[in-house]
Parts: C-alpha cells; structure tokens; sequence
C-alpha cells in the first residue's frame, strides 16, 4: 500500500478520536495529532526529527480550523459561549499564535519535540491537579487579553487549539467550567487560523516538506483527520454535557503523559 494512503486512512481514524475530545473538552485535538503524525510520517515517509515536527505541528493546526469550528458551533448552540470572553481573550491569542508559528518555524526539531513533550506534561499535571473555583467570575479584559496571548503562543508553539490551556485558564478565573470549554472551542479557531497562516508562509519555500505540502501544512494528513473529525465534535460536544468533565480530563491526562514520555525517549 501507498504511504500516503497509509497515512490517509490512519488521519482519518485520528479523525474521529480528535473530534470527540474536541467537542467533550474544548481542545483542537492537537496534543494528540502531533506526536501520532510525527510517528506516521518518520516510519512512512522516512522523514526525521529534524524536518518532522513544524509539518506535524503546522498540519495539526490546520485540522483545528474545522474541528473547533465545528465544536465551536454545537457549543454555541448549547448556550457555553460567552461574548465578552470570547473578544478580549480572542485579540490576545490572535498575537500570541502569530508569534509562536515564527518561533516554532526557526529552532531546532529536536528541541521543539522536547519543548513539546514537557509542556504537554505540565498540561496533563494541571488537568488531574488543578482545582476548580465556583464563586462569581473575576476576569478582567486585561487579564483576558494576557491569558490569550500566552496561549495563542503556547499553542502555535505545539500545535494545539489552544483549550487544554485556555480551559483551566478560565477556570482560575471563576469562569463557568461549560462556558469556559465553549469559549475555548472558539478561541481555538483564532489559534488555528493565524497560526496556520504564519507556517504557511514561513514553509512556503522551505526543504525537505513532504510531497502534497502547502508550505508546513501536509494536506493528506489534513483532509484524513478533518473527514472525520468535524462529524465526531458534534457529536463530542452533546456528550460533553452528560458525562463529568473531570473525569474525561483524567483519561486524557494519562494517555498524554504516556504520549510525552515517549517522545522524550524518542520518536524514531
């Protein structure tokens, strides 16, 4: 079988798996995306570290574009978004994101990859550990705008959409844990959008990308993962509502810790 064929299929089972957490959590997906495309990629089409991680970040941000629009949508429905949230914390992380796709784009693979497996453990830490406050909201726009900013850039650092940051974030702030999730899902699309659009730019004429590339993006991996991925958060963000959130973060901080520590030792 084709490689890219291989990849194809295995995205689109990916797919399904990112949606769901989309849609229950709030994240883009991408803090599973990057370590598994990182994995297909070096054994299908032999790619290293080195040249491996800013495609497996870019293409990851580039699903995030539909999957939390699509999440983004259902959670609107469901009444979890709110306004004012949304605009202030959406400019901060508008900046953020573009600072870090330029970043992410000029150091080393193998330091992104470790950067990448460390911060995704401190994430799987706040997730088990963090406490939630329930007393009345006391975000301000400024502390808004600040929380944006450095998750935008976090997450177009990893490639992620930004909720696994943005949720707890919130959370501190006494945000309403549903509101914050649906918040999240919106903000993610900002992530996704500036962050995309910078590693295009930046991979336009860069060496060693993958066939069938736009600039960092590898567009069979992306339509593989968005195929299902946009069906599934729908779905994820219904089932959001009846399951508690607390224990969903403790599965998927588990299995990200398991992921990080695999990366650390190496991906190859």
């Amino acid at each position: 079988m084709e490689p890219v064929v291989i990849i194809i299929v295995c995205c689109v089972l990916l797919g399904a798996i990112v949606g769901l957490l989309a849609g229950m959590l709030g994240i883009g997906g991408g803090l599973i995306i990057v370590p598994v495309l990182s994995y297909l990629l070096v054994h299908t089409l032999g790619m290293t570290t080195e040249t491996v991680m800013p495609v497996a970040i870019a293409t990851s941000l580039s699903t995030i574009i539909f999957t939390s629009m699509s999440s983004a949508f259902a959670h609107y429905r469901l009444g979890n978004i709110e306004k004012n949230i949304v605009l202030f914390t959406g400019i901060g992380i508008a900046v953020g994101a573009i600072l870090g796709a330029q970043i992410a784009s000029r150091i080393s693979g193998e330091l992104l990859k470790d950067i990448f497996a460390v911060l995704v453990i401190l994430i799987a830490a706040q997730m088990i550990f963090g406490k939630q406050k329930t007393s009345d909201n006391t975000a301000t726009r400024f502390s808004l705008a600040a929380v944006g900013s450095g998750t935008g850039l976090v997450s177009a650092l990893m490639g992620i959409g930004g909720g696994a940051l943005l949720v707890p974030a919130l959370v501190w702030f006494r945000v309403n844990v549903r509101s914050a999730i649906g918040c999240a899902a919106l903000c993610g699309l900002v992530i996704a959008l500036f962050g995309t659009a910078s590693f295009v730019i930046t991979g336009w004429n860069a060496p060693d990308v993958p066939q069938y590339s736009l600039g960092y993006v590898y567009l069979p991996a992306m339509v593989g993962i968005v195929t299902t991925s946009m069906i599934t958060a729908n779905i994820g963000a219904k089932l959001g509502q009846k399951v508690n959130v607390r224990v969903l973060k403790a599965m998927l901080a588990c299995l990200l810790v398991l992921v990080s520590i695999r990366m650390i030792l190496g991906i190859e």
